[in-house]
């Protein structure tokens, strides 16, 4: 496999790890291209820019965004409402760059200057609290950079990002077969499931809290009847 050329490609890409192009990051976008199952074409966050620069690069013709892959968009960070959060840590998983910061039932933030804005962390939010906020990229005056200085530091920044999410997690992975192999545990389906439902239980307590004490508030806020 040609490498060289899979990191050139990989340097063209948005870096955003938000998977639209069909596969679970860049990188893998990129392997993907070299040997033959991707096209140039489904990355939005690239959109035509990105598309012409892989063109260039690999001496093919250009072509429009495949849309069946999303559609381009302005540049948004995510968003979160901290007073309706439950601190159900479904966002932190989700995110590829770890971008948001937050303990189990505790209130989580985003990070917004390494926020790729790739959405991964709306569809698991079971308070519908995250949303995007567009950014403006026109210039960064206290640096005083243009456009595609700021994308490139901000791609850069994401991939180290990502990569070394990807080794925590696999380093993570390495310590949990150790330790379920010293104590002669064998996972099973029925472990997970147990797991699963733990954690949604936790998270329906938790949306019954945050409503119990919503609904005490606008109680407590209601006018006094008088006779």
């Amino acid at each position: 496999m040609n490498q060289q050329l899979i990191e050139k490609i990989d340097a063209i890409l948005p870096q955003t790890q938000c998977g639209k192009c069909g596969f679970p990051g860049c990188k893998p976008y990129a392997v993907a291209i070299v040997e033959g199952r991707a096209d140039i074409n489904q990355c939005p966050p690239g959109d035509l820019e990105g598309i012409q620069k892989l063109a260039k690069l690999l001496g093919v013709q250009s072509k429009p965004l495949s849309t069946s892959h999303g559609f381009p968009r302005p540049k948004a960070v995510a968003w979160i409402d901290e007073g309706l959060c439950i601190g159900c840590t479904f966002c932190i998983q989700s995110c590829p760059v770890d971008a948001i910061v937050g303990a189990a039932k505790q209130m989580h933030t985003v990070i917004a200057a390494e926020c790729t804005g790739c959405e991964l962390c709306i569809a698991p939010c079971p308070m519908d609290c995250i949303s995007l906020i567009r950014v403006n990229e026109e210039m960064d005056h206290s640096r005083n950079l243009p456009v595609d200085a700021i994308k490139k530091q901000a791609a850069d920044g994401a991939r180290s990002r990502y990569q070394f999410r990807q080794q925590r997690l696999e380093r993570d992975k390495q310590a949990n077969n150790k330790l379920l192999k010293h104590k002669n545990i064998v996972p099973s389906e029925i472990t997970q499931t147990s797991a699963e439902k733990r954690k949604q239980a936790i998270v329906q307590a938790a949306i019954k809290r945050a409503i119990a004490a919503r609904t005490q508030t606008i109680q407590n806020n209601s006018p006094i009847k008088t006779a």
